[in-house]
C-alpha cells in the first residue's frame, strides 16, 4: 500500500513512499523485501503522486504492477483497489506498507510460514510497545485467540491499556479477502473503510482460532514513518544495522 500524501511530512509535491531510508526510497525497500521472498504478482497501491511513484516503481523494478486509489478512504478500499491486478490469482495475499522500509526477510517468512502451519484465513503481524499510543490494539479472547483489531480512536478505556498492537502487516487467503472487503462499513471516529474490521467479520464467519497472530520482537522494522523526525529515527537506525 503506497497510496497515502503523508501531510505531516509538510511537502505536498512527495509522495511519502518516495522519502529515502539509505538513499532508497521506502517504497523500494518493500518491494525489493517482496521480490526477494519470491511474491508474484507484485502490485503497488498508488495514489498521491502516483506519477512519480509509477515512475521510480518502473525504473528500477521489472513486474510490478500497479493500482490507482484515486481518493483515500481508508486501507481496505485501498487494497479493493488491487482486485482487477490480482484477477485468476489464488493464493496467499501478503499486505505491506509502502512506508515500513526495514521489515525483515526472515520476519516475513515467519509470518507466511506461521499462517500456512496454522491454516489460517488471515495472519496479523503485531508487536509489544512500552508506549502503544497511536497504534490499533490487538484484542485477544481469554484462550489467547484474535478476538479483534480495535483503532485508538475507537478503543475503550481498558483497551487502550493493551500493549500488543497491529503492525498493519497481514497475510490472507486470496478466497476470502475480497469477498471480506465488499462487507466492511466505515462507521467508526474517521468514517473510513478499516483493513482491520476484517478480520471481526472473518472471526465471525469462521470462529475463534481462523486468525492468527505472530509477534515480532522487534518493534523497530515494523516501524511506519508518518513524520520527517521518525524519517531520521529509522534512517539512523538503518545505517547502524547496516554495519
Amino acid at each position: 500500500m503506497a497510496a497515502g500524501q503523508g501531510k505531516r511530512m509538510q511537502d505536498p509535491s512527495k509522495a511519502k513512499v518516495l522519502y529515502t531510508v539509505g538513499s532508497v526510497p521506502m517504497v523500494g525497500h518493500v518491494v525489493h523485501l517482496c521480490k526477494e521472498i519470491g511474491a508474484e504478482p507484485v502490485v503497488c497501491i498508488i495514489g498521491f503522486g502516483r506519477e512519480q511513484v509509477s515512475a521510480y516503481l518502473s525504473s528500477t523494478f521489472t513486474n510490478v504492477r500497479t493500482a490507482v486509489q484515486e481518493e483515500q478512504l481508508g486501507t481496505a478500499h485501498a487494497v479493493q483497489q488491487a482486485r482487477r491486478a490480482l484477477e485468476g490469482f489464488d493464493g496467499d495475499v501478503l499486505i505491506l506498507s509502502g512506508d515500513v522500509p526495514l521489515l525483515t526477510k526472515a520476519t516475513t517468512e515467519k509470518l507466511i510460514g506461521e499462517h500456512r502451519a496454522k491454516q489460517a484465513i488471515a495472519t496479523v503481524l503485531a508487536v509489544k510497545l512500552d508506549n502503544p499510543t497511536g497504534y490499533g490494539r490487538i484484542i485477544r479472547s481469554a484462550g489467547g485467540s484474535l478476538e479483534k483489531i480495535v483503532e485508538e480512536r475507537d478503543a475503550t478505556d481498558e483497551e487502550r491499556k493493551v500493549q500488543e498492537i497491529n503492525t498493519g502487516i497481514y497475510i490472507f487467503d486470496s478466497g476470502v479477502l475480497f469477498s471480506v472487503l465488499d462487507r466492511i462499513g466505515k462507521k467508526n471516529a474517521q468514517g473510513e473503510y478499516y483493513l482491520t474490521d476484517a478480520f471481526e467479520l472473518l472471526i465471525a464467519q469462521f470462529g475463534v482460532g481462523s486468525i492468527a497472530v505472530v509477534t515480532t520482537q522487534d518493534p523497530i522494522e515494523a516501524s511506519g514513518v508518518n513524520t520527517k523526525d521518525q524519517l531520521a529515527a529509522l534512517e539512523a537506525e538503518y545505517l547502524r544495522r547496516a554495519h
